[in-house]
């Protein structure tokens, strides 16, 4: 029986061996290149039709994308990453998550952003004193309900 993590090994492969980017792959597919890598790397679950259009455009077998569409467990490393790009998310949560729930409780109230109801994109921006990356995360806002 095919796992997530097979499929994510295959997809690695392929992508490589096609010599494509997340972006291209996400553009056969019409998602975008980070819900496309995510998905990818099991930790959400395509929708069928699009985990069909990624097993086809990356010539994987056919049972993959009924994997790719189960719903992931969304497990991962608990500790501190090592990895210098990875580790540098870990810090800015650590750093700014309190500042960034104080201003969204200010702004919304007493609440989270979501994580499923979510979009981010990452984009180069050119800049003269070296260019930079820049991040956008939009998600819904979900009040907590008193009970």
């Amino acid at each position: 029986m095919m796992t997530k993590e097979d499929v994510t090994a295959m997809i690695i492969s392929a992508k490589k061996q096609a010599g494509l980017t997340w972006e291209d792959i996400a553009e056969k597919i019409d998602m975008s290149p980070v819900f496309t890598h995510s998905a990818s790397m099991g930790m959400n679950a395509f929708p069928e039709a699009k985990a069909e259009a990624l097993v086809t455009a990356l010539s994987l077998p056919q049972e993959a994308a009924a994997v790719l569409a189960e719903s992931p467990n969304k497990v991962w490393e608990q500790t501190v990453p090592t990895d210098p790009c990875v580790y540098r998310f870990y810090e800015i949560v650590g750093v700014y998550g309190p500042t960034l729930k104080a201003l969204i409780h200010e702004k919304f109230g007493d609440g989270i952003m979501s994580a499923i109801d979510f979009e981010m994109s990452v984009t180069r921006e050119p800049n003269p004193k070296g260019d930079r990356v820049k991040v956008e995360m939009s998600g819904k806002y979900l009040q907590y309900n008193a009970w």
